[in-house]
């Protein structure tokens, strides 16, 4: 009889990846679905071979050097992954592996959420309705701005960009992008490339954030590039926290600079950020870009597929390292 390896999997996930990962694999669960901590997570992983979290668990390199031999492979239920130090688990010899493309509509539809909520006031009027404040109106009443015809700038046109541009078009946009790399014109659509993310941001009405986090693009918009876009224009973010100085965004927010900002992602998760959380003009989701029912499932059969190549012999689809 074959010996199925053991996987870890730290985080409460779908029902349906959770019965087919123990088709496969000898499972431990973490009961309760808490964070783990870091001396929590390397005693977990001493007795597994595979391991599959999620971005709240973080593999800095003294986590990696503390795994043990067996474990050779981290499976992220993740597209980011800013969470694992990738060159120390190389060194390591440790597989990372992580789900591309099965979350992009779905995070492209947050943004878009994000972008209207702040754009029409959104999270303003919801709160001015349900606590029983709304008993006036006129038509200077609630105003907001409208994105039909707006210039749209997306920074990392990768697929959660190039599926967000898309909808943005749907609204009638003017496409503007920067990329590492520019885009083949069968994928640009018609987009204004700009090789410079200064040159983006001078004409981005609505700045779409959609780059990995790294050292490079930490802080990325911040006092400086935030003066860069166009008077009163709107900040979307459905990447990550990190790459906006949350400072410098809440002083833009209130000089009235920016006129509003659309946020999935913020540099504390979960908590967010109190200062923003105390202006109107800004809409706030949980970090949600990918919690959708179908985006769920495919993120953690995208996972298990990998860790399924990779004990097959096979070299897993999304390997990174």
């Amino acid at each position: 009889m074959t010996t199925k390896p053991t996987l870890l999997i730290p985080r409460k996930l779908a029902d349906a990846v959770l019965d087919r990962a123990r088709d496969s694999y000898d499972v431990i669960l973490n009961a309760d679905d808490h964070v783990l901590t870091r001396d929590e997570l390397i005693a977990a992983c001493q007795n597994v071979d595979a391991v599959l979290p999620c971005h709240s668990e973080h593999f800095s390199a003294d986590v990696i050097a503390a795994l043990p031999d067996r474990l050779r492979i981290i499976a992220n239920h993740s597209v980011g992954v800013d969470h694992v130090d990738l060159p120390a688990a190389k060194a390591r010899g440790i597989v990372v592996t992580n789900t591309p493309d099965v979350l992009s509509d779905a995070t492209a539809e947050i943004a878009m959420l994000c972008m209207l909520g702040a754009a029409r006031r959104g999270s303003e009027g919801d709160r001015m309705v349900r606590e029983g404040r709304w008993n006036f109106w006129s038509p200077s009443f609630m105003v907001g701005r409208q994105v039909t015809g707006r210039r749209f700038g997306v920074l990392g046109m990768g697929r959660v960009g190039q599926i967000t541009a898309d909808r943005a078009r749907g609204f009638g946009m003017e496409i503007h992008y920067h990329n590492r790399s520019r885009l083949s014109p069968d994928k640009e659509k018609g987009a204004v490339f700009h090789d410079t993310i200064d040159s983006l941001l001078a004409v981005s009405d609505v700045l779409s954030l959609h780059c990995p986090a790294s050292a490079d693009t930490t802080g990325l918009i911040n006092a400086r590039t935030l003066a860069l876009l166009p008077e009163r224009a709107i900040l979307v973010n459905t990447a990550r926290g990190a790459l906006v100085d949350e400072d410098a965004l809440v002083a833009a927010l209130t000089s009235g600079r920016l006129f509003a900002a659309g946020l999935d992602v913020f540099r504390t998760e979960p908590g967010g950020n109190t200062a923003l959380a105390q202006l109107d003009n800004v809409f706030m989701l949980p970090h949600i870009g990918s919690a959708t029912f179908e985006t769920r499932d495919a993120m953690g059969f995208r996972a298990l597929d990998n860790l399924d190549s990779f004990f097959a012999g096979a070299a897993p689809l999304d390997r990174l390292v």
